[in-house]
């Protein structure tokens, strides 16, 4: 587990759009957890508002950010399905959305190709 910070994200941020995703969603609506993990970063970081880190171990993070609100703190276990935040706009002009990253050893991946494999 690591520290997390704005200049962290932004060191390694060159994503793509194949390594990122922002899904617009009524506000309010449950972000749920891809995969089981440690919750390692919840709090607002400048450009991505509201942002929740999950760490899932073998240096794969998600990344949850735009959120309304935080339902987990830095430190709680979470299983794949438990809701941890709240879709909304915090951070970024636009309608509501979930911005969605996964991150293998900091650097930007597929979500789509990950997630077909859970």
């Amino acid at each position: 587990m690591g520290s997390f910070s704005s200049q962290a994200l932004k060191a390694s941020a060159n994503t793509t759009e194949h390594s990122r995703s922002a899904d617009t969603a009524p506000t309010g609506a449950t972000v749920k957890a891809v995969a089981n993990g440690k919750v390692v970063f919840a709090d607002w970081m400048n450009g991505y508002g509201l942002i929740l880190i999950i760490d899932h171990g073998n240096g794969y993070m998600s990344l949850y950010a735009r959120n309304e609100a935080l339902l987990r703190d830095a430190g709680d276990d979470v299983r794949r399905g438990d809701a941890v935040a709240s879709v909304g706009s915090s951070g970024g002009a636009g309608p509501p959305a979930l911005y969605f990253e996964l991150r293998r050893n900091g650097d930007p991946v597929n979500p789509n190709t990950w997630l077909q494999k859970q």
